[in-house]
């Protein structure tokens, strides 16, 4: 069940790391949404990079069960046409969970890149789940594993983007 509930959420964790990839790479759109409301890091390059951070990971795991690797592990049927459509939950719901926990911070009064434990951790997650929840109903232990592992994998993904020098920040 674990590998199950990972593989599954592969695609939001794509579509979480993707902006910081394509603003490195310069990609264009790197306008602020609405600087007031979200921060000046919510931007429309980072909305289609979720996107097409997730349909990337969708592709591959569509790919690999054709091919008859990993089959076993997908909760959810892919085929080559609702790929894209999976990619709107996963791809779109990380960067609006992300976007949300922003809008409160602002509300809050914590600074852009300040902690914000657990939210910054799932935020993202807690995204995915709602814009799923009219096309697909996560079992519960799978939903349970994924917020309980993602916090760990977070956090490890923060220590060695900042060992890298990707983030200016370990957290």
């Amino acid at each position: 069940m674990i590998v199950e509930a990972l593989y599954f959420i592969l695609p939001a964790y794509m579509a979480n790391m993707a902006p910081l990839i394509l603003g490195k790479l310069n990609a264009p759109l790197g306008v602020p949404i609405n600087k007031k409301a979200l921060g000046a890091n919510k931007t429309w390059r980072g909305l289609y990079a979720g996107y097409l951070g997730a349909l990337l990971v969708l592709a591959i795991q569509f790919w690999l069960g054709k091919m008859g690797y990993f089959d076993e592990y997908l909760m959810i049927d892919l085929s080559a046409a609702n790929i894209f459509a999976y990619a709107i939950p996963f791809g779109i719901g990380a960067i609006v969970g992300d976007a949300a926990k922003s809008f409160v911070k602002r509300r809050l009064k914590i600074k852009p890149g300040a902690p914000f434990f657990p939210f910054d951790q799932i935020d993202f997650i807690i995204g995915v789940y709602i814009f799923m929840l009219p096309v697909f109903v996560i079992p519960w232990q799978a939903a349970l594993i994924v917020l309980i592992v993602t916090p760990v994998l977070h956090f490890l993904a923060n220590v060695i983007a900042y060992a890298i020098g990707i983030k200016k920040v370990w957290w």
